[in-house]
């Protein structure tokens, strides 16, 4: 633990973010797969890695910097991305420049990034170094692990092998290349609650399986491999836009193929026709997004003839989230290694409950916090925390006469003060049958110390619950 000046003085700036959370969010949205590229040809990855700056606390920070007279100038962020094999050379990375969107976000893409033939690995991780422009490092962030592939598989997919398959509810993007060149490359994406086509910034959509023997206003959605044939439905992750019910088809030589249902691959072509519709597809018209319909083959009824801007291709995503505040401590060091929590494992109960908290990039200082008590840590590995969970008495005398669940947010912090929030809760539930009969409590006055003593031997007795919050 902390030692009690030091963790008085940590409660009260907890108190005071929970109050007011100013945290800065460090966004990474990336393809999952890469195609490598052969001999003097680069083949940029595509989509490009994207970065957004996000969170009040970006804001803060930079009236702290004005305060300390260093001006707008040395506010700017800047960064570097890369692989991770690279090493630390700056001249073997992009540059990043951040530009502020219209929804006060601050956003960046690497547009020429590749890996090269010589590069034997079959995965690798994306590394983004952030700075302020003054000089100041922010700190190292990673991108989740991309699959290195030589070309888009021809072969008809087995779904023994699963690597390459795209399942339902998870996430893709799509783009399109007029005459397949790189230049015309535009992806589709969302601006405005519309959808459009992008020459810069793409979204991820969840893209999930429905049942088409439903009605259309139900749109039961189901798990499994998406297959070419099957009803789908994209919805934007950062919008919640959502597309009507399409059917994907594969593409080959500018047909949509009307007889196949093997399942899709990454870096495939293929085409959304508008479910009961008459040979209607999601197309695109320089930057807008229309609906184009295929003619007819007389000759074979099982394909239908698109245009180039009815093909898309499609491809796995990923994103990684890092999120920190340092609007309450005096931080020297980069706020990296940023800890990411990924799943709670509870053992014990009552006095013995103890919590482990799973995940990456954990080390030995940092504290568990539930709300703005501090618990007592335990570093087991980079994966792991365990920690002793507090009593429901920590939380003030007030807390013990509740007689309903009491939830409190869980946080990471670092010896310095840096606060690491995270997306879980936790919540305390009395046991229904360990409460006290009405007529038990009616003989012990109100002001009695026993009172006080049989409500906190309830609370004891809890039974712990942790979900995630929405």
């Amino acid at each position: 633990r902390s030692n009690p000046y030091q963790a008085s003085l940590l409660q009260d700036s907890v108190r005071r973010y929970l109050q007011l959370p100013a945290d800065q969010t460090v966004l990474i949205l990336h393809a999952k797969v890469a195609q490598k590229s052969y001999g003097n040809e680069k083949r940029f990855f595509c989509p490009p890695p994207c970065v957004y700056l996000s969170g009040p606390g970006w804001k803060l920070k930079q009236e702290q910097i004005k305060a300390r007279e260093l001006g707008e100038a040395g506010f700017r962020v800047c960064g570097y991305m890369g692989l991770d094999s690279m090493g630390s050379s700056l001249m073997e990375t992009q540059k990043l420049s951040f530009e502020e969107q219209p929804d006060a976000k601050g956003f960046s893409c690497a547009k020429a990034l590749y890996i090269s033939d010589t590069d034997k690995r079959k995965h690798f991780r994306l590394v983004l170094k952030l700075f302020f422009s003054n000089g100041q490092e922010i700190g190292t962030f990673h991108s989740k692990l991309i699959k290195v592939i030589s070309k888009p598989s021809q072969k008809k997919q087995s779904l023994k092998n699963t690597d390459l398959c795209i399942s339902s509810g998870s996430k893709v993007s799509l783009f399109n290349r007029l005459r397949s060149q790189t230049v015309s490359t535009r992806y589709l994406s969302v601006e405005g609650g519309a959808f459009i086509a992008s020459a810069r910034q793409w979204a991820a959509f969840t893209l999930h399986l429905a049942d088409e023997r439903c009605p259309r206003s139900e749109f039961p959605l189901r798990e499994g491999y998406i297959r070419y044939g099957s009803v789908v439905q994209l919805v934007c992750t950062a919008t919640g836009v959502t597309l009507p019910p399409l059917i994907i088809r594969k593409v080959m030589k500018q047909y949509a193929m009307l007889d196949v249902d093997e399942p899709i691959s990454q870096l495939h072509k293929c085409a959304f026709q508008f479910q009961g519709s008459d040979r209607m597809y999601l197309c695109l018209s320089t930057d807008k997004v229309i609906q184009f319909q295929a003619s007819p083959c007389p000759k074979e009824a099982n394909r239908e003839l698109l245009n180039d801007g009815s093909c898309w291709t499609i491809i796995s995503t990923e994103t990684v989230e890092y999120t920190f505040s340092e609007s309450l401590a005096c931080v020297r060091e980069p706020v990296s290694p940023v800890p990411l929590v990924a799943a709670l494992q509870l053992t014990g109960g009552g006095d013995v409950a103890m919590l482990e908290v799973q995940g990456e990039y954990f080390h030995a200082h940092l504290k568990v916090w539930f709300g703005d008590v501090e618990a007592e840590t335990m570093y087991r590995s980079p994966k792991s925390l365990v920690c002793v969970v507090p009593d429901v008495s920590a939380f003030g005398s007030d807390w013990r006469w509740l007689r309903y669940p009491i939830t409190v947010p869980l946080l990471l912090i670092r010896d310095d003060g840096l606060i690491y929030s995270s997306s879980f809760t936790f919540t305390y539930t009395p046991e229904q049958s360990c409460i006290p009969g009405q007529q038990i409590l009616s003989d012990v006055p109100q002001d009695s110390d026993k009172l006080l003593d049989s409500i906190h031997q309830e609370f004891t007795r809890t039974n712990f619950h942790l979900f995630m919050q929405t």
